[in-house]
């Protein structure tokens, strides 16, 4: 059972589809966020993750499909709840940070006095504490960056949905925004985030999503998509492992020096292959290999 002061649910996106013309930007789209898990949407540039995040929000109707949270279709309420970081930043550049926040903050329902004691802390956690009465314009693009990030965190937010929220951030300032997103999870509140730092979205995500023109071609735990990737093997050797390109049923992926990765693509390959590496030698190693989050990417996008 949920504790009181638990938060959020499941966001889910159902047969999302938006066409601008003829032009099918999202197509048939379905996936969750679960609760208190961070989930990060991936995709090259045009593969629709801010057209979903829109549609996600009531930004932007759908041209079919169905958004649900907690389990039923979402309201116009329920995401004036939701922490919402867009691709085009809304801040006012010419108002203070501090009374520009302390404004979005009472929008989303705080009282002055809690608006005011919530969005220093977030100044100091973020680092801008100092640039509390700057002008928003006066400003770096990556301290506006975490000023936005800041406006999104305001009021308990039952979800949030991020789009590029680490963006131009430096690595504290990275580490300080993951801090606080935790922060909100433990609490249930689901978090979508889209990003083009793989690094990052392997080190950070519970959950992946990923987009490759409008359509969806993968989504779930790293685990359950690394058992899916295609199975890789390390094979190190005394010498130089260049013979192995000429195997039959191996196919070589990087080769360097004594170390080679290679996938088997014929049953039984491996046998003949680890026989003819004793005949020449020791073998160092030979064992599976865990893809990466960013080969697993180019396998589903390609």
């Amino acid at each position: 059972m949920k504790q009181s002061n638990e938060r959020g649910g499941d966001l889910e996106v159902r047969h999302l589809t938006r066409t601008f013309g003829e032009v099918r930007a999202v197509d048939d789209v379905s996936f969750t966020v679960p609760s208190g898990l961070l989930t990060g949407f991936v995709g090259g540039n045009g593969a629709g993750k801010t057209t979903t995040m829109r549609m996600a929000m009531g930004v932007l109707a759908p041209t079919s499909g169905e958004v649900h949270w907690q389990g039923r279709p979402i309201t116009g309420l329920d995401r004036r709840t939701f922490g919402y970081m867009p691709e085009e930043r809304g801040l006012y550049p010419q108002q203070p940070v501090l009374d520009q926040l302390i404004y979005l903050a009472r929008l989303r329902g705080m009282s002055t006095s809690a608006a005011r004691r919530s969005v220093l802390d977030h100044l100091e956690r973020l680092g801008l504490a100092e640039r509390a009465k700057d002008h928003v314009e006066k400003l770096s693009l990556g301290n506006q960056q975490r000023v936005q990030i800041i406006a999104a965190l305001m009021g308990q937010p039952q979800a949030l949905v991020l789009d590029e929220p680490f963006s131009g951030l430096d690595p504290a300032a990275v580490d300080s925004m993951v801090d606080l997103l935790r922060e909100h999870t433990t609490h249930g509140v689901p978090v979508l985030f889209s990003s083009h730092q793989l690094d990052l979205v392997e080190r950070l995500c519970e959950r992946l999503v990923v987009l490759a023109r409008g359509h969806l071609v993968a989504s779930g735990t790293p685990d359950e998509l690394q058992a899916r990737s295609v199975l890789r093997h390390r094979l190190v050797l005394d010498g130089d492992a260049g013979w192995v390109r000429d195997q039959r049923g191996i196919h070589v992926v990087d080769l360097a020096g004594p170390s080679v990765l290679l996938e088997i693509i014929e049953a039984g390959a491996e046998r003949d292959l680890l026989s003819k590496a004793l005949d020449r030698g020791a073998i160092q190693q030979f064992s599976p290999e865990r893809p990466s989050l960013a080969q697993i990417y180019r396998e589903v996008t390609a």
